[in-house]
């Protein structure tokens, strides 16, 4: 078909024989049977509540199980509904949102939020489409909250649960190509339960984090291991090579001015909304006072801070916080690393967590 002149790509064609695995029925049983025995006791799979699973799966794309846990459990006592978060400030939103990275999350969550509360009363539909719909939620996504809130028969493919089936049929084609997602998605889709998708889909997914590991899968334990057709599942599944990381370094400017710290609020797509140390130009012969570095995506930043005046006028996007205030500003994680190792003594409640996810090379969700 044309569009614009353009002529569209039609999707790739999956042979039955590359989507399908012998004995659905059992392999479901199986999977599903050790899973009750062998699963993690985690908070989101106490709760069957349409919102509160839409906050653990936006907060464990990139983010690890462990990390994600105190941040959910506090950002419901902050935000326990869809009103109440797009009710909230945007502000306050980033700083519940802070030490998790990739912010853009924590925006589209409200921004779901708020489709939610506006378009139906608070309470999200139990349909596929309409959480398909909702902004920052994908395919993944929407299949998640539809079966975990609503046990609908929804496919879901992670990095977990791709894994899985790249294994169990011995895919030889890159999981993170156009073809090789057609296939992941279309077997998927034929093992999911018409009943009991929220266990099975649990339990996919369980089996990829415990089991069916990166580097060293636990083939004897596999409850599934009678269906699996790879003889090297060390080597699945196959991805298309990585692209090269490109180093960067951003300039900070330490501004400190009777017990007051000068940061920059900043617009951009990365960090919007979030508080940094301002990008002053830099005197010459100005005192570097640190350097650090992070990974964002494909990119290995080093962020140097240098003693710099106070200029003569603040920009509109610049301001004094009190130090005692800081904790109370929503800062990205390098941007908190660093004022924690200058400012001396550390101001209660400013924490100096671990490298957060926009400080660390991204992972699969729910590992």
């Amino acid at each position: 078909m044309l569009r614009s002149g353009v002529r569209e790509r039609a999707p790739p064609v999956v042979t039955n024989q590359e989507s399908k695995l012998q004995n659905p029925k059992v392999l479901r049983a199986s999977l599903v049977r050790w899973f009750r025995r062998h699963g993690r006791d985690l908070p989101w799979r106490h709760t069957t509540d349409a919102y509160a699973i839409m906050v653990s799966e936006f907060m464990l794309q990139q983010t690890q199980v462990a990390t994600v846990i105190p941040y959910y459990e506090r950002w419901l006592a902050r935000f326990p509904s869809f009103t109440a978060l797009a009710a909230a400030e945007e502000s306050a939103v980033l700083h519940a949102w802070q030490g998790l990275g990739y912010y853009a999350r924590a925006r589209n969550l409200q921004r779901a939020a708020r489709h939610v509360a506006a378009g139906h009363g608070g309470a999200l539909p139990r349909d596929l489409a309409t959480i398909r719909a909702l902004p920052g939620v994908g395919r993944y996504t929407a299949g998640a909250i539809a079966s975990f809130a609503f046990d609908l028969p929804a496919a879901i493919v992670d990095a977990n649960v791709a894994r899985v089936l790249a294994r169990l049929l011995d895919l030889q084609e890159p999981i993170d190509t156009t073809r090789g997602q057609a296939i992941l998605w279309a077997v998927a889709e034929t093992l999911v339960p018409s009943r009991g998708a929220r266990a099975f889909n649990s339990a996919l997914m369980e089996l990829g984090a415990l089991l069916c590991t990166p580097r060293q899968p636990q083939c004897r334990l596999c409850p599934v291991r009678p269906h699996c057709r790879a003889e090297h599942p060390e080597t699945l599944p196959q991805k298309k090579a990585r692209r090269k990381t490109v180093t960067l370094t951003e300039d900070g400017a330490w501004v400190v001015r009777e017990g007051r710290v000068l940061l920059e609020q900043q617009t951009g797509r990365r960090w919007r909304g979030l508080w940094t140390l301002p990008a002053l130009p830099i005197p010459r012969g100005a005192a570097l006072l640190l350097a650090l570095e992070y990974p964002f995506t494909h990119h290995r930043i080093t962020l140097r801070v240098f003693a710099t005046p106070a200029p003569a006028h603040l920009a509109r996007d610049q301001r004094w916080f009190e130090i005692s205030a800081l904790e109370g500003a929503a800062l990205p994680s390098p941007h908190r690393r660093a004022l924690r190792r200058l400012l001396a003594p550390t101001p209660a409640g400013l924490p100096d967590d671990h490298l957060a996810p926009q400080d660390a090379t991204p992972q699969s969700p729910h590992p």
